[in-house]
């Protein structure tokens, strides 16, 4: 299938994870009552809030999705209009769900008739898909143990598989970490050079081996070891210029080469830090934009099934990412925590697709290597290369680098390049925050 046709409808929707995941830590860590913590969604669903700028565009963008299923469209475009910055937009259906989630768990979400609702909106459309009853009750969470590279005197500890992106920024800051700070200064095509290509050796190696650990065998130490780290990075040191090629690691032979899967960049990333010293670093998606395009109980329901790859086999051998049932799609999310003397020093993450993994590392490099502060860090311009054209931010300063990375055999494609990343660094006497000026996060503390 088309990327796009699989994505719209029911077939693209997998179980929701969020709010039973968020009953389980409230009830491990949690110390406020439980039911207190929806007040402000559900005022905000009643009373209405002001539908953003961005909002609005994004909604322009996605006529053709928004209107084609009527409980979406009567939302998005009421009336047949679409919304407009500033509108009110209410949502007593997502009032009604808070509501339930607040007063009874996360239960009603699996085993009840919310979860009946979202099977029907996955059946009952044009697209529909095989999601059941049985799915949504016996949907589990498993908790991984987070995967750590060192870079300079921190450690950089973000999720494993079945996501890629703690492994894949470890990977990099690894490769970074083989180099001294002084071989990468701030504004020198060398250290793009450097960074560019440690992503694209990382991407190499994600596209081979991450899936669903469970149902493959992900070489997550081997991938992060440093003799492995050093051998790569060794290839960034040969030469000046860029890698004429790259490919995966030769780890394990079981798993077809690179065998891409699409990540849509509609995302969000929250860092908290408490009085208590308590950190959360949470990224959260339904990947497009608008999901699947299909709603229910007032909400938008997910296409993460697409973060799949379309390809289950290639050169006669199985792609670690291929769709099999239960199994957990991949996805580049790089909610990422730094520690320091064991202790945390920085959260931070972004939305992007799989450009998030790209946005957490500049800002790491910014942030370590070139001493910026974290807001400076944060909205330098965007410069990342995933699979070997650079993509430079637009109306930027990046834009300015074509010409000296083409001297170094590298193609560009300068672009919007619209990170989201959030970041609170820990220091003795407070904390200090970054929002990104390209979205509509904000720094707030009390």
């Amino acid at each position: 299938m088309k990327f796009m046709t699989a994505v719209v409808g029911g077939r693209s929707v997998g179980v929701p994870a969020v709010p039973r995941m968020m009953e389980d830590l409230h009830k491990r860590y949690g110390r406020l009552q439980w039911a207190d913590l929806f007040v402000k969604p559900i005022e905000l669903a009643e009373q209405g809030f002001s539908v953003s700028p961005r909002m609005a565009k994004s909604i322009e963008q996605n006529l053709e999705t928004l209107k084609r299923y009527p409980m979406t469209a009567a939302y998005f475009l009421p009336n047949g209009i679409p919304l407009k910055s500033g509108s009110l937009l209410k949502n007593p259906a997502f009032a009604s769900s808070v509501r339930t989630l607040a007063r009874e768990g996360a239960a009603p979400f699996y085993n009840g008739s919310h979860a009946q609702s979202i099977v029907n909106a996955v059946k009952n459309n044009d697209n529909p898909g095989l999601l059941t009853m049985a799915d949504m009750k016996n949907y589990r969470l498993i908790e991984r143990e987070p995967v750590c590279a060192d870079y300079r005197v921190y450690q950089v500890c973000g999720m494993g598989a079945p996501s890629s992106g703690g492994i894949a920024v470890g990977q990099i800051v690894g490769m970074l970490n083989e180099f001294s700070p002084h071989q990468l200064p701030k504004n020198d095509v060398q250290s793009w050079r450097v960074l560019g290509d440690a992503s694209r050796l990382a991407f190499a190696d994600r596209e081979q081996y991450i899936g669903d650990p469970d149902f493959v065998n992900v070489p997550s130490k081997q991938l992060l070891d440093k003799n492995y780290l050093h051998q790569r990075a060794a290839m960034l040191q040969l030469n000046k210029q860029s890698l004429p090629t790259v490919s995966a690691g030769d780890l394990d032979n079981t798993y077809a080469a690179a065998a891409s899967s699409w990540e849509l960049p509609s995302t969000s990333h929250i860092s908290i830090v408490d009085a208590d010293g308590n950190v959360l670093s949470m990224t959260t998606s339904i990947e497009n934009a608008f999901g699947s395009g299909v709603m229910a109980n007032g909400y938008l329901l997910n296409n993460e099934l697409t973060d799949f790859t379309f390809t289950p086999t290639k050169d006669g051998k199985p792609v670690a990412n291929r769709v099999e049932g239960g199994k957990r799609p991949r996805s580049a999310m790089a909610p990422t925590i730094v520690l320091k003397n064991g202790q945390p020093y920085l959260a931070v993450g972004s939305p992007g697709g799989s450009r998030i993994i790209g946005y957490v590392a500049k800002t790491l490099l910014a942030h370590i290597d070139w001493g910026m502060d974290i807001q400076a860090a944060i909205a330098a311009p965007n410069m990342l290369n995933r699979f070997g054209t650079y993509e430079l931010e637009q109306n930027t300063p990046a834009a300015n680098w074509v010409e000296p990375l083409k001297q170094l055999g590298f193609q560009s494609e300068v672009r919007d390049l619209n990170s989201g990343v959030q970041g609170i660094v820990i220091t003795p006497t407070g904390l200090i925050g970054g929002a990104d000026p390209r979205r509509e996060g904000k720094v707030m503390g009390e």
